[in-house]
């Protein structure tokens, strides 16, 4: 399955950050393989066009947040990319892509986790103030943890650096000051982004009790 993020679209678009040779070779390395991991050729893809424009220009004196009428047409396309990639939840992307020592994907990474976390709760049976969500950013080499805890269940997201696919950690604990619980269970983010099911894996794998009544609302 091939995964696209909008990163070196927007990026393309508003590449005043990127001031120097080495940093926009560097947005043309990541934009290349984030194009080759969606499965489009680097050489077609507008945003990596784009911003291997913006090295030579760079290299040639301009300022970084010179605009230029010939790349009017590859910026539309970039719009139009994120436009459609807008529908798409990137959380799955994200973690397939990984996120080491790129700041802005991690804060995207830490948006999308506690989205699906909330989503996750609901299909779960909990109320807002039934359980507490919380992010750990950690260093820079590493994608941090984004927990949900309630007062049975306790699961937390994160991108291993061994082991792909056991992204999602749960099981059940005893109260929001219970951070031991039982076993732990490991699942992919994939089947996080898929509510139900969760869910599902997770009634079965841990016992817990979902309200009928607060269940036929999610």
């Amino acid at each position: 399955m091939n995964y696209d993020l909008d990163f070196r679209y927007r990026r393309a678009l508003q590449p005043d950050g990127l001031a120097t040779i080495a940093t926009a070779t560097q947005a043309v390395v990541d934009a290349m393989q984030d194009a080759r991991n969606a499965g489009i050729d680097p050489a077609r893809d507008p945003g990596t066009i784009l911003l291997a424009r913006h090295v030579g220009r760079i290299a040639l004196g301009h300022a970084p947040d010179e605009t230029f009428a010939e790349d009017l047409p590859l910026r539309r396309q970039c719009l139009a990319k994120i436009d459609e990639l807008k529908s798409k939840p990137a959380l799955v992307a994200l973690a397939r892509r990984g996120i080491g020592y790129d700041p802005e994907a991690k804060r995207a990474f830490h948006r999308e986790a506690r989205s699906a976390l909330r989503v996750a709760a609901r299909h779960l049976g909990l109320e807002p103030d039934q359980f507490d969500l919380r992010s750990n950013f950690a260093g820079p080499a590493v994608s941090g943890e984004i927990t949900l805890h309630g007062d049975e269940i306790y699961v937390q997201v994160s991108i291993p650096c061994v082991r792909p696919g056991r992204e999602v950690m749960f099981r059940r604990c005893k109260g929001r000051q219970d951070y031991l619980g039982n076993r732990n269970h490991f699942c992919d983010i994939a089947v996080l982004a898929a509510p139900q099911s969760f869910r599902a894996l997770v009634v079965r794998e841990t016992g817990l009790s979902i309200n009928p009544r607060q269940q036929a609302f999610v």
